[in-house]
This record gives C-alpha cells, sequence and structure tokens, in this order.
C-alpha cells in the first residue's frame, strides 16, 4: 500500500473523512454497529475500512481505483499500439485516412472495427512530447521540452558569454556597394553589460573573437565605459574560432576557464541572444538602409562602418547600460560596479596584445623601415634591428600603426606616414642613426680593447723567452731595384 506522501491531496482530504468517521470506534471503543450507522455507511464497509487500517494505515482508506483506469476496454492493447503506431507516422496522417487505415487492419485480423470517436481520441490523448519527437524530430523536440541548464554568475566578470550575429542592416562598402556587417559581442554574465565588441564585413574569425575580448579586458578610454578585467570563466558555443588552440592558450595564460555550449542548443546562451534582439528592436530599426530578414529595406543605405560604429557604441553607453534590465531591474552598468568592485588586471597592454592580436607575418626590417601589405612602417627605434627579423601583430581597425616585436618581446609602435597623416621627423631619424652609430662604436672599440689586450699578453710572453742558443747572422734587408725608362 502506498503511503500517503506519494498520494494527491484530494486522496489525502477523503481518507481524512473516512478516518474521522470511524475515529469513536478506533479510539473511543465505541461499537462499530452503531458507528457506521451514524455515519451513513454500510456495517461492512465500515468493517472492511477498519480493517485495512490496522494493517495498512492511513493510506488504506483511500477509495481504490481500477488498474485498467484510461484504458479503453471496446479496444485490444494491440491494436491500441497499433493506432498509436500509425498516428505517429512521418509526415502524419489525417484523422480520416488513419481511420480508414485502422478499418482495413481489423478487418485483416478479424476484430471487431472501434468507432471514429475512439480512434480520434487515441490519437489525441498521444503525449505532445511523443508526437513532437516523431513528426518534427529531435531538434524540434530538444528546444520544446527538454530541460536546458542556465549558467547563473554570481558577481561581475565571473562569467561572460562570447558571440556573432550578423546585423540586419546595410552599410555602405568602401568599394561602393553595400553588404551587412558582422557584430561580435563579448556580455557580462551578471550584469548584461556589455564589456567588447567588434565590427566588421568579414566573416566571424578567431581574429575578432581576439580583438572583441582585447577590448572587454583593457581599460577603456572613454570614462563611461568602466566595464573590463579578465574573467573566470569564458562561454560560448562550439564555433572553430572559439575552439582554437590560439583562443585555448589565452585561456591558458590568463587563468580564463572556457566553456562551450551543447551543439545544437543555443537557449544556455539566451543573455547574449536576447542582447542581439534588443540591438535589433532599439537601434537598427531606426536606422537608414535596416534590413530585417525576409522583409524590405528600410530607406536607403547611406551609412558607413566607421559611422554605425559611431552610433552603436552612443547607443551603448547612453541607452542601454543605462537602461533597467527586464530580468535584474538594475542598469547593467550600475550592477557592474556595485559593492566597490576590483577587477582582475593583466600586467600591461603590450602582454595582452601579444597574447591576443593575431600574428600576421614576419618581417625584415630594411634600411628604409619595415613593409607590409604595400605600406611602409618606420620607428626610431628600428635603426638597432637593421636586418633583423621581426614579427608584426596589427589591429585590422587602425592599419596606422603596427606593433613590432622581436623574438616574443615589444620592440616598438611603427607608423605608416600614409595612413596616420604625420611623418617621423628627419631630426629623429638623423640622431637614431647617430645614435645607433654611437653604439656600434663603442662595441668596436671594446672589441679592440681585448684585441689588444690579448696582443699585449702574447708580447709579454715574447719578451720572458729562453735567449736561443744558437747565433745567426742578421739577414741582409730585401731591396727593391728601381726601373728607369728610356723616356723620362
Amino acid at each position: 500500500m502506498d503511503d500517503m506522501s506519494g498520494l494527491p491531496e484530494e486522496a489525502r482530504k477523503l481518507a481524512m473523512e473516512r478516518f474521522r468517521l470511524l475515529q469513536p470506534h478506533l479510539e473511543q471503543n465505541e461499537s462499530l454497529i452503531s458507528v457506521a450507522k451514524a455515519a451513513g455507511i454500510p456495517y461492512r464497509t465500515a468493517h472492511r475500512l477498519v480493517s485495512e487500517y490496522r494493517r495498512h494505515g492511513l493510506a488504506a482508506l483511500v477509495r481504490k481505483q481500477r488498474k485498467d483506469r484510461g484504458q479503453r476496454r471496446a479496444v485490444s492493447e494491440s491494436l491500441k499500439k497499433a493506432i498509436e503506431g500509425l498516428a505517429l507516422q512521418k509526415p502524419p496522417l489525417p484523422t480520416a485516412a488513419l481511420y480508414r487505415q485502422v478499418l482495413k487492419l481489423c478487418q485483416e485480423r478479424g476484430e471487431d472495427p472501434p468507432s471514429y470517436g475512439t480512434v480520434f481520441s487515441i490519437v489525441r490523448k498521444l503525449p505532445a512530447d511523443l508526437v513532437t519527437l516523431a513528426h518534427e524530430g529531435t531538434k524540434a523536440y530538444s528546444n520544446t521540452f527538454e530541460l536546458v541548464h542556465r549558467r547563473e554568475a554570481d558577481r561581475p566578470n565571473a562569467i561572460w558569454q562570447a558571440d556573432h550575429t550578423p546585423l540586419d542592416i546595410l552599410l555602405l562598402r568602401p568599394d561602393g556597394q553595400t553588404a551587412k556587417p558582422w557584430l561580435t559581442t563579448v556580455i557580462d554574465d551578471y550584469s548584461r553589460a556589455v564589456a567588447g565588441y567588434f565590427l566588421s564585413f568579414e566573416d566571424p574569425s578567431a581574429l575578432h573573437t581576439s580583438l572583441a575580448l582585447r577590448q572587454a579586458i583593457w581599460r577603456k578610454e572613454e570614462p563611461r565605459w568602466i566595464v573590463c578585467g579578465i574573467p573566470h570563466v569564458l562561454y560560448t558555443d562550439n564555433g572553430s574560432d572559439f575552439t582554437s588552440q590560439h583562443l585555448e592558450q589565452v585561456g591558458a595564460e590568463l587563468k580564463i576557464r572556457l566553456v562551450f555550449s551543447i551543439p545544437g542548443k543555443p537557449r544556455g546562451r539566451g543573455r547574449i541572444e536576447r542582447f542581439f534582439s534588443t540591438v535589433n528592436d532599439m537601434f537598427l530599426c531606426e536606422l537608414p538602409g535596416y534590413a530585417p530578414s525576409g522583409g524590405r529595406v528600410r530607406g536607403k543605405a547611406s551609412l558607413t562602418l566607421a559611422e554605425l560604429d559611431a552610433k552603436f557604441r552612443t547607443f551603448l553607453l547612453d541607452i542601454y547600460h543605462r537602461r533597467d534590465n527586464a530580468e535584474t531591474k538594475t542598469p547593467p552598468i550600475e550592477r557592474w560596479e556595485a559593492n566597490g568592485f576590483l577587477p582582475r588586471m593583466p600586467d600591461s597592454l603590450e602582454k595582452l596584445d601579444l597574447l591576443l592580436i593575431q600574428v600576421a607575418k614576419t618581417r625584415q626590417v630594411r634600411v628604409d623601415g619595415i613593409h607590409f601589405q604595400n605600406l611602409r612602417y618606420i620607428s626610431t627605434t628600428l635603426a638597432a634591428y637593421i636586418g633583423e627579423t621581426v614579427t608584426l601583430r596589427i589591429d585590422p581597425r587602425d592599419m596606422a600603426e603596427v606593433r613590432v616585436f622581436h623574438k616574443d618581446k615589444f620592440l616598438c609602435r611603427a607608423v605608416c606616414a600614409e595612413l596616420a597623416g604625420e611623418t617621423v621627423p628627419l631630426r629623429e631619424i638623423i640622431r637614431a642613426r647617430n645614435r645607433r652609430r654611437r653604439e656600434l662604436r663603442g662595441v668596436l672599440r671594446d672589441r679592440q680593447a681585448a684585441v689588444n689586450t690579448l696582443i699585449d699578453l702574447k708580447r709579454g710572453d715574447a719578451e720572458y723567452a729562453p735567449p736561443s742558443t744558437t747565433t745567426e747572422e742578421p739577414r741582409k734587408r730585401a731591396t727593391t731595384a728601381l726601373k728607369r725608362y728610356r723616356n723620362e
């Protein structure tokens, strides 16, 4: 017999009502006949209930249900399973067509056919999750009925989420054509504040992820944008840029634990997905060139990528970060900086660049600078490294300068005069040349001094050498005969 903890509330109430009717006989020794008569129940029923109560307890006073309750006794179990099997076929059959197949099946098996209403009732009582799995497949079933584990952060920078999305807006490319840009975003799970982002016309890549993380981790020049630091967990999907060896090395160096969502189940990243929806609904829809999927383009595409970047940053800092979040009821920027939070920071920006910015290609320092992508980069520091092989790391958003590394150590920032709008003065180049020449001359003097010291030591050994026992006549000095010519 089941205990009371597993019974529904109505069954518990019924058991207590019957116990109160029998209580005078069970506790006060009144005759069962008088108790049954007062309760208005047959004596045999009262006797059975008392016996069941004494053997099995309070749960025995619950009305027993038929074991075949809910089952259709007019339809055999095998025929019922056959009807359910026909209803779960893909593509699904209309009920009328299914009923005709049931009639044909009953005729072949020699059974009495059920009514149309009976077949319809059996089909209607099939579990919704079973029908979804059979008719729409595993993905639809998991999106609707499977439990989702949502990670909850208990403090800022505990969990960051990163993802890419194409924006529903057409922008003008440098060649005059229109295209939709990609947005890479890093968002703090606890506060919903955006830590960093990157806009580009190119498809998502490991470089885009690195640039977004670089902006997210380092301190911003904009005083209103205070979100920074190294997260404890970075939660992403299974894209090749997130699962790359480069990002794995970054996580190991900065002590970031990389966590990936289950493939095909994006609901675990709901917060960043909702942010992308907010961008569409509150920002992009009011701009010229807005082009939602499946809809018409609103207005004429007139914005460039740089103009969209400026407008997006204004929206981010002045509206999104200052507006109450629907779930936390607090503006993201206020929730991030609450309780005097102190973020964990990298040692330097150069070290962060060494980890995050993707390596371009190795180049050799020439006498007129470094040549890269048909551009020439120069810095006075390079005067001491002419002929050396260096590594360039670039920020695609700003090609005016490149970061130069020599043997994995930061060397300098080299500037392209054509892009930066500034030139390195000639006097600075002359000073660098002279400084390098003085350094080299100093090295030569040191090396010459070492050679002279060695020669002096050898001469000293020659002075103390023992005199020779044999005497030799001094050789006559060879003279050269002077030729004379007749015409002189």
